[in-house]
């Protein structure tokens, strides 16, 4: 079984990275063949609205975008971690999923297969210095439909609340063991126990 897993933190070592890492050991050590692209090191152009993407399904801008819609397309587990930025997720992320917008509109308006009926699913991991009720509700609809635009079902997640200081989650032991669990549930197919 094939996982990415897409870290979208522009700080490097960060709480979000470790979270992810430790997912990625849960999915690793549960038999995912297992992937880890880091999009601060990837020129990623936002989306320029060019439109190429409702006639052909595929976008117009070359850069290293490209090669991630390869990786989109056929990975059959799927993890987004990006950090809360004013209530979303973080630049470096958001221009990714705007770019997707090529495969929404191969999907959507050319009806063309993404996935090839394959069970893909897919799972978020965020981290947020403050502790605001309803940090994670614009955040979570937007990963919902990113997901579904791309074939892969939203399954899990892991959304942090009051961690900023880089490394801080390493004295969260309960957050460290839960990512781990998710990416482990994610290549067992299971849902996330609460339900989502």
């Amino acid at each position: 079984m094939k996982l990415l897993a897409i870290l979208g933190s522009p700080r490097r070592g960060g709480n979000t990275e470790i979270l992810l890492d430790e997912a990625i050991r849960g999915a690793d050590e549960h038999g995912a063949t297992c992937e880890k692209v880091v999009l601060r090191d990837l020129k990623i152009r936002p989306c320029l609205e060019i439109y190429q993407c409702a006639r052909t399904g595929t976008c117009a801008i070359q850069d290293d975008m490209q090669p991630l819609y390869g990786k989109l397309t056929a990975a059959e587990r799927l993890i987004i971690a990006s950090p809360i930025f004013f209530y979303s997720v973080s630049a470096l992320t958001k221009a990714m999923i705007d770019r997707c917008q090529a495969l929404w509109a191969k999907k959507y308006l050319l009806k063309l297969p993404i996935s090839s009926g394959r069970d893909r699913r897919g799972a978020f991991i965020s981290v947020a210095a403050t502790r605001g009720s309803k940090l994670f509700e614009g955040v979570r609809l937007t990963m919902r439909y990113v997901l579904d635009a791309i074939d892969v079902a939203y399954s899990d997640e892991l959304l942090i609340r009051g961690v900023d200081e880089k490394g801080a989650i390493r004295e969260r032991r309960e957050a460290l063991d839960a990512a781990y669990a998710l990416g482990s549930r994610l290549v067992a197919g299971e849902k996330d126990p609460s339900g989502r």
